[in-house]
C-alpha cells in the first residue's frame, strides 16, 4: 500500500479526530480508513492513535508523525504538479467563510479563481460558528471580528464599519430613537454565536472605549442571515457591518438609526496554521481572497464616509 496515501489518511483522521469524518472527507468507506491506519501503524511499528467510543486522539508518536509529515505532504503535492500545465496549482483547498460574505461576495466570484487554476478542487464551509482550523482540517479561514486564536497566523486585511438599522415598519410602530435614553422603549435583536449565551446588548464606541447598554429583545439569532432577516421582519434594531446592508438601505428596506452611537469597526482577518512551507495553492487563494476583501472594505468605508458627511 502506498505510504503517501496512508500518511494522507492519517493526517485527515488526526485533524478531524474522527474516522467517520475522515472517511467522509476523503470519499472512502470508514472500514478502508481503519484498515489504512492499522497498516500504517504496522509499517511504522508503533501505535499512532488512541481510539475510544467517544474520541480519537494521537499518541505521543502520532503527534510527532503529524508534525513531521503535514508539511512534507503539502510539498509532495506541489512537486507532483510542478511540471504539469506550466506549474499549475493542484490539490484540494478547504476553507471557511462567514455566511453573509460567502453568499454575497466570495461565492459569486469564486469562478474567477477556479478558472485561473483548473486543476484545483475546493471544499467551502460557510458558517458563522468559529471553527477549529487545525482540528477540522481547514487550510485558511476568513474571520470577521476579534481574533483570539493565538496558535494561528492572522493576516489582517482591514476593518468593516458598523451601523445601527431598523425596518421602516418597526420605526413606524415604535418611533425612531434619537438618543441612547430612547432605547429603553425599543427592542434589540440579539446576536450570539451559541444559543443560550447572553448578549452584551446595544454596543457603541465613546472616546475610544466600547460601552454596552442592556436592552430588551424577544428574538435571539446565531447567524448573520437570520439577524438581517429578523430586522427586515420588524422585530427590532440590529448592529451590523454596513457592507451587509447597503443594498437594503438603498432600497429603503432598512433605515439607519443613532448614527453617532455605533460599535467599533470589526476587523477582517485571514487565519492559517503555522507552517514552514505554506502550500502555493493556499498562498494563491489567500492573495486572491485578500484582494477581494480589501476591495469590499474600501467600498464600505467610502460609503460610511459619505453617510457621515450627509448626516452633518
Amino acid at each position: 500500500m502506498n505510504l503517501l496515501d496512508l500518511l494522507r489518511t492519517f493526517v485527515r483522521v488526526h485533524e478531524l479526530a474522527s474516522f467517520t469524518g475522515a472517511a467522509d472527507s476523503l470519499g472512502l468507506p470508514r472500514s478502508t480508513v481503519s484498515e489504512q491506519i492499522r497498516a500504517l501503524e504496522q509499517r511504522l511499528g508503533t501505535r499512532l492513535l488512541q481510539r475510544t467510543t467517544r474520541r480519537v486522539q494521537p499518541t505521543q508518536d502520532g503527534q510527532l508523525l503529524y508534525e513531521r509529515c503535514r508539511d512534507m505532504l503539502d510539498q509532495v503535492d506541489e512537486v507532483e504538479g510542478l511540471f504539469r500545465e506550466g506549474s499549475s496549482l493542484t490539490g484540494r483547498l478547504r476553507i471557511d467563510l462567514p455566511v453573509a460574505l460567502a453568499r454575497t461576495l466570495v461565492m459569486p466570484r469564486l469562478g474567477e479563481f477556479l478558472d485561473r487554476h483548473p486543476a484545483l478542487e475546493m471544499e467551502v464551509s460557510a458558517t458563522d460558528r468559529r471553527v477549529d482550523l487545525v482540528r477540522e482540517g481547514f487550510d485558511c479561514v476568513l474571520r470577521i471580528g476579534e481574533v483570539s486564536d493565538t496558535g494561528l497566523v492572522a493576516r489582517r486585511l482591514g476593518s468593516y464599519p458598523l451601523v445601527n438599522c431598523a425596518s421602516p415598519a418597526y420605526l413606524e410602530a415604535h418611533g425612531t430613537p434619537r438618543t441612547l435614553d430612547d432605547l429603553a422603549d425599543h427592542q434589540l435583536i440579539h446576536y450570539v454565536s451559541v444559543l443560550g449565551a447572553r448578549s452584551a446588548g446595544f454596543e457603541y464606541e465613546e472616546n475610544g472605549r466600547t460601552l454596552c447598554l442592556p436592552m430588551r429583545g424577544r428574538v435571539t439569532v446565531n447567524n448573520s442571515d437570520g439577524y438581517k432577516e429578523s430586522c427586515l421582519g420588524g422585530f427590532g434594531l440590529i448592529q451590523v457591518p454596513l457592507a451587509g446592508v447597503c443594498e437594503s438601505l438603498e432600497r429603503g428596506e432598512l433605515q439607519l438609526v443613532l448614527p453617532d452611537h455605533v460599535p467599533a469597526p470589526m476587523s477582517a482577518s485571514l487565519l492559517y496554521a503555522h507552517r514552514r512551507n505554506l502550500p502555493r495553492r493556499v498562498r494563491a487563494f489567500m492573495d486572491w481572497l485578500g484582494s477581494l476583501i480589501e476591495q469590499d472594505l474600501a467600498a464600505a468605508n467610502a460609503l460610511a464616509q459619505r453617510l457621515r458627511t450627509a448626516a452633518r
